[in-house]
């Protein structure tokens, strides 16, 4: 019998897959998703969704935007879906498809398939994960599926999602055709709003304390070139 994978062994496989060191202001981003994409990856009740992996890949590219080098981030990503023993590419193709759908859609389709109130005849294979997530009373909620659900929402109106009362609404209602909590969801995206806000805040004086700190050597540099050096004596 195989033994279940630890979050230590998870995270001692993402630090094999990505060497190079993780700036300090993401390394807590990217500790909390290897932790919450493992514990998921290992509950018996866990399956994959493309909600989910949109959810996934929203969460990276919103909490790492910003960072240097930016060629890391790629493989960075990489690492910490194989580390779960998922494939980044398949969730890169998911979340890119399921963007698409939801700007095709005006909004109140959107909500009304999300809902499970119409049929998304165009895209079969997310029709029958909607039905399947609705169907099954054992169904693994996460934190990332709801950040899927607000992306979904996101990309068909952003001006939505702004709306304190109309992003309750219509999270209530894709709650109610989906058998989740609708509190637990609201809850959820609240806390996401909040630390997207939060990080932005602190992409801010990051910035800010680099280019002070750039202006600084740029001064020092200018008082070194400056500075005249006396003559030599001759006689």
């Amino acid at each position: 019998m195989s033994l279940t994978r630890t979050v230590s062994d998870t995270k001692r496989a993402f630090h094999t897959l990505h060497t190079r060191p993780i700036n300090t202001i993401y390394r807590r981003v990217v500790e909390e998703l290897i932790v919450e994409m493992h514990l998921l990856s290992v509950n018996v009740d866990f399956s994959y969704n493309p909600i989910y992996a949109l959810g996934v890949v929203t969460s990276f590219d919103r909490f790492m935007q910003g960072y240097q080098p930016e060629q890391d981030k790629e493989s960075i990503f990489n690492a910490l879906l194989r580390a779960t023993e998922a494939d980044p590419q398949t969730y890169r193709q998911d979340a890119q498809r399921l963007q698409d759908i939801a700007k095709s859609l005006s909004t109140q389709d959107l909500i009304a398939a999300l809902s499970q109130q119409t049929q998304l005849n165009r895209d079969a294979d997310l029709q029958a994960h909607l039905q399947a997530i609705a169907n099954n009373p054992n169904f693994k909620y996460s934190r990332l599926f709801a950040i899927g659900l607000f992306s979904l929402l996101e990309q068909s109106d952003q001006e939505l999602v702004k709306d304190e009362k109309k992003r309750t609404e219509a999270l209530k209602s894709i709650a109610a055709g989906l058998h989740l909590s609708d509190d637990k969801l609201n809850k959820d995206l609240e806390l996401y709003l909040s630390n997207v806000d939060k990080m932005s805040q602190a992409l801010v004086v990051m910035a800010d304390l680099l280019s002070a700190d750039r202006k600084k050597r740029e001064q020092r540099n200018q008082k070194s070139n400056t500075t005249v050096t006396p003559p030599k004596n001759n006689e």
